[in-house]
Formats: C-alpha cells, sequence, structure tokens
C-alpha cells in the first residue's frame, strides 16, 4: 500500500511513525513534512489546503490511501478533491470538517442529536457577549467560532479578559463552564461504523498547576486508571452514534477521526468540543500504545469497511508525551534557535526545520515532544522526562507535572 500523508506538525510525525511500522505500508510519502517525519518517509512539496495541488500529488505518486492531518486542509475541502480522482481518503469532507471548523455548528449538531454538552450562546456583538457572560457568571468560557489552532478558547475568572477575546475574534460561542477532569477520546469512523481509541488526558494550559493561558497542548498520557470503566461506551452510545446518525441525515457523512473532548462532570461525561481529526499531544500516546497496524486501520474507514475490521490490539502498560515548546510560546516564538537531542528515539517533531548547514532548528511554537512507554504510568513519566533532559533548546520551557496528578492517584471525580 502507497500511503500519501499531509501534514507537518507532532501530530504528522506521530502517524508517519505508526504508518511506516505497518507491514503493509509498501512507500510512505509526506507533504510537506518535517525532518523527524523525513527519518521514516519520503518528502514532497505542497501547500497543503490546496485541495488541487494535494489532489494531484496524490496521483502522480499513484497513492492507495491519502491520509490529512491538520484541521486546515480538511475545512478547505482537500479530502473531497482526493476522493474525486477516485483515491481512498482518510479524513472527512470539508462540509462534514466544519464540526471543527465552527464551534457553532458544533453545538447546533448535538443539539440536534441530543447529545450532553454546556449551554451556549452563538454571539457577534458586544451587547450579545455582555448578555451571555452575565448568564453564566465566572470562569467565563469564550470560544472563537472558527479554527485557531487549538488556541481559539479563553476560560478566565477576568471579566475584561474574557470581553476582549470576543472582541478580537469577532463571532464567539460563549458556554457554561464544566467543571472535572477533561478526556479526549479518538473515534475512527466511516460514517457508519465507529471503532474507539483509548481514551487519553491532554495538559492545555503552559505553566505547572494549570496556569497560564491555553496552549494547543503541552503534554498527554494514557491510559487513564482513574476514568469509570463504563466510559467509552457511554460516550460511544450518548454521543459518537447519535452524532454520526446525525451528520448522515444532514447529507453530510462524517467519515475519518470524531475526536471529542470531554469533561466527566458530576452528571455524566458532557463534550466540551469536537474536532475533525487527530488531536496533538494525545496522538503521540495513543499510536505509542496501538499494536493494530495503522495503516491498515485508516483504510478500513477510508473505504467503508470498518465494520468487517478485527478489535483493535493494545500494548500492555502506559505511554506519557512532554513538549518542548520555543521561548514565549503561546505567544509569538523565538525560532531559529539550534536543538540537540532532537534526534533521539520517542522524539517527535513538531515545529523544526533545517538550516542549510543541516543544523536542526526550532520553526514553531510547539518544537518536540519526547515520548515514552513504560510497564506503567510512573515508569513512563520517568522515561519521558529523562528524554526531555536530553534535549537542548536556547529558551524552551515545559511544563514539569504531566500525569504527575495521575501518578499520585490525585484525580478524583
Amino acid at each position: 500500500m502507497r500511503v500519501l500523508l499531509i501534514g507537518s506538525g507532532g501530530r504528522e510525525h506521530a502517524l508517519a511513525v505508526g504508518l511506516a511500522a505497518d507491514p503493509s505500508v509498501e512507500r510512505l510519502i509526506a507533504a510537506p513534512g518535517n525532518p523527524g517525519i523525513a527519518a521514516v518517509a519520503e518528502l514532497r512539496d505542497v501547500t497543503a489546503t490546496d485541495p488541487a495541488a494535494v489532489a494531484a500529488l496524490a496521483v502522480e505518486v499513484a497513492a492507495d490511501l491519502v491520509v490529512i492531518g491538520p484541521e486546515a486542509p480538511l475545512v478547505a475541502g482537500v479530502a473531497d478533491a482526493v476522493r474525486a480522482k477516485g483515491i481512498a481518503c482518510f479524513g472527512p469532507s470539508g462540509a462534514a470538517a466544519r464540526l471543527e471548523g465552527s464551534k457553532a455548528f458544533a453545538k447546533d449538531v448535538m443539539a440536534a442529536a441530543g447529545v450532553p454538552t454546556g449551554r451556549s450562546y452563538e454571539c457577534t456583538g458586544e451587547a450579545e457577549v455582555a448578555a451571555a457572560l452575565d448568564d453564566f457568571g465566572p470562569p467565563y468560557v469564550v470560544k472563537n467560532d472558527g479554527l485557531a489552532a487549538g488556541k481559539g478558547v479563553v476560560v478566565t475568572d477576568d471579566r475584561t479578559a474574557a470581553e476582549e477575546h470576543a472582541r478580537d475574534c469577532g463571532r464567539v460561542v460563549i458556554e457554561e463552564y464544566l467543571d472535572g477532569p477533561e478526556v479526549s477520546l479518538f473515534v475512527v469512523t466511516d460514517g457508519t461504523a465507529a471503532v474507539p481509541l483509548m481514551p487519553a488526558q491532554d495538559f492545555k494550559r503552559a505553566l505547572d498547576g494549570d496556569a497560564g493561558p491555553n496552549t494547543g497542548g503541552m503534554g498527554a498520557y494514557a491510559p487513564l486508571s482513574w476514568a469509570p470503566a463504563d466510559l467509552v461506551e457511554r460516550v460511544m452510545a450518548e454521543t459518537v452514534m447519535p452524532t454520526l446518525a446525525e451528520m448522515r441525515d444532514r447529507g453530510t457523512p462524517f467519515a475519518g477521526l470524531l475526536y471529542v473532548g470531554l469533561a466527566l462532570t458530576g452528571k455524566g461525561p458532557k463534550v466540551i468540543e469536537f474536532n475533525a481529526r487527530f488531536g496533538d499531544p494525545e496522538t503521540q500516546v495513543v499510536l505509542a500504545l496501538l499494536a493494530t497496524p495503522l495503516g491498515e486501520l485508516l483504510r478500513a474507514a477510508a473505504t467503508g469497511t470498518l465494520a468487517d475490521f478485527p478489535p483493535l490490539r493494545w500494548y500492555e502498560g502506559a505511554a506519557v508525551t512532554v513538549v518542548v515548546a520555543s521561548h514565549n510560546y503561546p505567544g509569538t516564538p523565538r525560532t531559529g534557535d539550534v536543538i540537540t537531542g532532537g534526534e533521539q528515539p520517542g522524539v517527535i517533531h513538531a515545529g523544526t526545520a533545517r538550516r542549510e548547514d543541516g543544523a536542526l532548528v526550532s520553526a514553531g511554537g510547539r518544537v518536540l515532544s519526547a515520548t515514552a512507554t513504560g510497564p506503567d504510568l510512573a515508569a513512563a513519566r520517568a522515561a519521558a522526562y529523562a528524554l526531555v533532559d536530553g534535549i537542548t533548546l536556547d529558551g524552551s520551557h515545559h511544563r514539569t507535572d504531566i500525569a504527575l496528578a495521575a501518578v499520585e492517584n490525585r484525580i478524583k471525580l
């Protein structure tokens, strides 16, 4: 099987590692890729959000399967262009990707499907914003309606900060704050059949103790020993299957990866958000534990044969990933700093590049993620931080408490 992977971030590097390990994948091409992906795949240049260019590249390399990693190409309709060439594609249509592309659309789908989620208002002016903030009170949850690379959400007790974020975004969804531990669940689907992966937990805040601004994610771990035993079954029944049915009823079936962001509230799991692709950095830990060949799984979803796919197999133990971020992230990051230790096994590249002299340098906000497995969560955590200790990047920062509360049994439902 010849696979074309679209994207250049940490999620795509993790996907590339998984695809390269699948014996059925005889050739792996990534576009545009990054220096880490180059170690396991042939790199080609493409503008990932250009449907015609990606479709042409898929034809040129005679791809049997195209896997689209990031959200922006999906919302731009890249999957539609690839399928129009008769090539199997893992990723939802542009219409279905609105589940991530518009928070308001996602809330409308949830309401129609009866999905448990928080109350919300769609707001476009200062008066509407003020009324919504008055209704819910602090902590205020203000979400950019459109794509914002995981950084479009502000959760704050500061009314002024909430109003400023709403003003900066223009169209926002303001919703009630959902208390309780957060969980990410990835679901592979062909639009009808759906297969859940292992739940994971990520860390959105920039600083230890969940302080600082929201980021795209500073680390993650799996499995979640503290989660209710029936969590996945309940979310599949209450959220995933009704959502997929609603999308089919609208004539826009969702096929690809449905990311369900959850809060485990006192009234059960409620949806915080949907995404239309693998989440980063949770992908790093979930795929590190997946024993089932990844390419075969994604091809089954892309070809509508997921109902016949054998049950997933998982490795024993746990996985932890810790993100190493550039100076000033999640603000405007400093780039061009030399990295050492980036070639260690288990280090996933996100914002990296090669200088002309061959040096590995930072090229984004989240630069690397140190990913390790172990027989238990404590061992995996120690191994991940040992990898971090082997990385040098001037001005970088990382959280020191990824998975710590779970190791110390401090997470309460």
